[in-house]
């Protein structure tokens, strides 16, 4: 469930206004859509081990034909011998209520959207949470989740990371030919399995590719990708 107090802040930052008061209206309908997503989202999520194997410079993951190509995935990989590739939605009934407001409301259909992206990414951090309680125990951990469009890994490998998870059975979630998730409010990511001795890099801002368009990067804070 979306933390109101906690979380409003990063709606407001993914809604571009910092730092800047807002108006009684804009807080109104910023609380009523978390209400709203709360009532909506039905969480889904899948995830699975995969020992590495690293051939040709690629990554390939063993028992699949998975191949994860690019340098960056290959760095962000670097220290891991193991890697989780996970899939998490909030559903269909989401997307269908943003598309509702988009026809009779833009504002509230603009908030609705921001509060679900606040929330899937809330689900997904506290995946993580779970499955690195269970990893403590053996003195490991998971690096920060790398999403196929990042860097250079190509977004084109949505349908096969699904596939690969069995995500359309088990979640039902699945990717368009142009390698949009559907339902669209959903996210695929790796995390590398590393010891806990091994310092977690921080997300950088100077290091994305999209960098020079990003509004996010003008501000103290990055986005979280």
């Amino acid at each position: 469930m979306i933390d109101t107090l906690k979380n409003k802040a990063e709606i407001l930052r993914y809604l571009g206004h910092g730092n800047q008061e807002i108006d009684s209206i804009t807080d109104r309908l910023i609380d009523e859509s978390i209400y709203e997503i709360n009532c909506l989202k039905k969480e889904k999520s899948i995830y699975n081990f995969f020992h590495i194997q690293r051939w040709n410079g690629e990554i390939r993951l063993d028992n699949s034909n998975l191949r994860l190509r690019g340098n960056d995935i290959k760095k962000h990989l670097n220290k891991s011998e193991i890697c989780i590739l996970m899939a998490v939605t909030l559903g269909h009934d989401v997307d269908t209520r943003i598309r509702y407001y988009e026809k009779i409301d833009m504002t509230k259909a603009l908030i609705l959207d921001t509060c679900a992206t606040v929330a899937i990414e809330e689900v997904c951090d506290r995946l993580c949470k779970e499955i690195s309680n269970v990893l403590v125990k053996d003195n490991r951990k998971l690096t920060l989740r790398y999403s196929p469009g990042y860097g250079d890994l190509p977004i084109e490998i949505q349908k096969e990371f699904l596939g690969v998870l069995g995500a359309e059975k088990v979640i039902g979630l699945t990717a368009s030919t142009n390698s949009i998730l559907i339902p669209r409010k959903s996210v695929t990511a790796i995390a590398g399995v590393i010891s806990t001795d091994i310092e977690v890099e921080e997300n950088s801002c100077l290091n994305c590719n999209k960098y020079s368009i990003c509004n996010f990067s003008k501000g103290d804070a990055s986005c979280g990708s």
